[in-house]
């Protein structure tokens, strides 16, 4: 077949144009596209790629030097696939840096390009560790499988982790197909989305005569049949799902969709506290006529140009206007001057946090410190030595947030204990429910964002889509809400059951739904994605040994 003979034979710069070029096509199985099958280009191009990196050490042995260069042949093609994947995924990060352009303009190339080259390094290994294991016949598939499983994770967890648009979103970004990650979380759907999407790559051993015409057809077979399955699956989970409320709780979320501009600055902060009150209280149907018919009104992050905690005349305005019945969630910075900062030693001494708090009665009575930060936008890592180069943090805090000391439970009066995330902490499976003092379970996801850095681009939808990925793992209903977009209340299954889109103003009032069962995922996070890696390394090592 010429067409796989051209990518496999590939040399040069056309085959780092078809690595570049079939990892941009995959970035269409992400949100907002959402068109899964786009997986299959940058899986079955990865299978082709390894094919050729592989010529060189046919029949070579684990400690022959020749498979250990064609391992750095493949890791070459998998970092140009990775490059593409992540460049088409991730070039709305460029609009952070126009929001304060004559600071940050210069250093745009450094996320679009430079984040998307580090982040490729990750799928690079993946396809190193995937020759390692290489064969001839369906054995291959397994070992990508395994390959990229491993190099995901790693992603996820080294240098405080970034597992944003990780391959299995492609099944993850689907209702019925993310139901798995109940069983085996985001990790899992990896191998599951590599394994699928790379079967048909065995299409073309028949009709180039290198294999039987069912040898070569079966991997498809089983790829389908596996994607059936969880099809079915994910139905029949669905089909069963409860809609039970949890009683007393009328939950209203605002979505302000304020622009990150000079007018978001403690010298607008009486015009933005207006537009919060007024647009809060606004009546949604005949049938609810403002912020008095709920429990808990719901404010995003960064709600606020100033301390909410040091201001009386915001903190008294505010709950003149909740009055005795409804507790405010927001987001808000939180100074703390009982200790000096980590990062401006002997300079300043007061820290501040990145913060949920709750108000009722006129009074912070709960908040929750974010403690998984945002590299570069919350605080400079190597603080000293990348300011003398010019680089700053992107929020304008003294020395930059500080962490929170450690996940907690969320306590606000009248809501079920909650797993509190602030904006993207949301992103990385297994670490959103912390336990709580006496080991209950939290009652919901809160996850309150603005992306309002990012405007009217695809970061927001993906944002959101690997937030409700959350709520099927941990089978717990989110709650979100979002400066510029997407507030939505899901329940435990991801089921979405209101949202307000992208760039608009408005309410969302819902009841809270009750937590699903307790998934298998939240229960042992370990055991499901560990056993695919080694049914995938044990299929890949067998069929490696049967080729030779």
């Amino acid at each position: 077949m010429v067409f796989v003979d051209r990518i496999i034979l590939s040399s040069g710069w056309r085959r780092r144009a078809i690595g570049f070029t079939a990892g941009s096509v995959g970035a269409f199985a992400l949100a907002p596209f959402d068109f899964f099958p786009a997986l299959v280009v940058p899986m079955v191009c990865a299978v082709w790629l390894i094919d050729g990196s592989s010529l060189a050490s046919k029949g070579a042995g684990w400690r022959n030097s020749a498979l250990l260069r064609s391992a750095r042949e493949a890791a070459r093609d998998g970092w140009w696939l990775g490059f593409g994947f992540f460049v088409a995924g991730l070039w709305w990060l460029g609009a952070a840096f126009l929001v304060e352009p004559d600071q940050f303009a210069w250093a745009m190339p450094l996320a679009v390009f430079g984040l998307p080259a580090v982040l490729a390094l990750f799928t690079g290994l993946g396809f190193a560790l995937a020759r390692l294991l290489w064969s001839a016949g369906p054995g291959r598939v397994m070992a990508l499988a395994f390959g990229l499983g491993v190099s995901e994770w790693l992603r996820g967890t080294v240098a405080t982790g970034f597992p944003w648009n990780a391959f299995g979103m492609a099944l993850g970004g689907n209702v019925v197909f993310a139901q798995p990650a109940a069983l085996v979380g985001l990790y899992g759907l990896n191998i599951l989305a590599v394994m699928i999407f790379a079967s048909p790559a065995c299409l073309a051993d028949g009709l180039r005569g290198q294999r039987r015409t069912m040898h070569s057809i079966a991997p498809s077979l089983l790829g389908l049949g596996l994607l059936a399955l969880i099809g079915t699956g994910g139905v029949l989970r669905l089909s069963g799902a409860s809609n039970d409320m949890t009683p007393g709780v009328r939950l209203r979320i605002m979505q302000p969709n304020l622009p990150q501009d000079d007018k978001f600055s403690g010298a607008y902060k009486d015009q933005i506290l207006d537009r919060y009150l007024s647009l809060s209280d606004r009546a949604t149907s005949p049938s609810t006529s403002g912020v008095n018919d709920a429990t808990h009104l719901i404010w995003p992050e960064s709600a606020f140009p100033f301390i909410l905690s040091r201001d009386a005349v915001a903190l008294s305005r505010i709950g003149d206007f909740l009055g005795r019945g409804t507790v405010l969630i927001t987001g808000a910075a939180r100074m703390d001057e009982t200790g000096r900062n980590a990062r401006l030693p002997g300079e300043f001494s007061a820290r501040y946090y990145n913060s949920i708090q709750a108000l009722a009665d006129g009074e912070i009575v709960a908040s929750y410190d974010k403690v998984h930060l945002v590299p570069f936008g919350e605080y400079l890592p190597f603080n000293g030595f990348l300011e003398s180069l010019g680089l700053r943090h992107f929020v304008h805090i003294p020395g930059g947030f500080e962490p929170g000391s450690r996940r907690r439970l969320f306590e606000a009066p009248g809501l079920p204990a909650a797993a509190a995330l602030v904006c993207y902490e949301a992103i990385f499976p297994g670490e959103t429910v912390p336990e709580g003092a006496s080991g209950e379970r939290p009652g919901l996801l809160l996850n309150v964002t603005n992306d309002g850095w990012f405007g009217l681009t695809t970061g927001p939808h993906q944002h959101f889509a690997q937030a409700r990925l959350r709520a099927v793992e941990e089978g717990l209903p989110l709650v979100r809400a979002a400066n510029t977009g997407l507030s939505a209340v899901v329940d435990g299954y991801g089921r979405i059951l209101h949202k307000l889109p992208l760039g608009v103003d408005g309410v969302i009032d819902s009841l809270l739904p009750r937590p699903a069962s307790v998934t298998f995922f939240a229960g042992d996070r370990v055991s499901g994605p560990l056993a695919l890696l080694l049914l995938c390394f044990c299929g890949a090592y067998f069929w490696r040994r049967e080729a030779r």
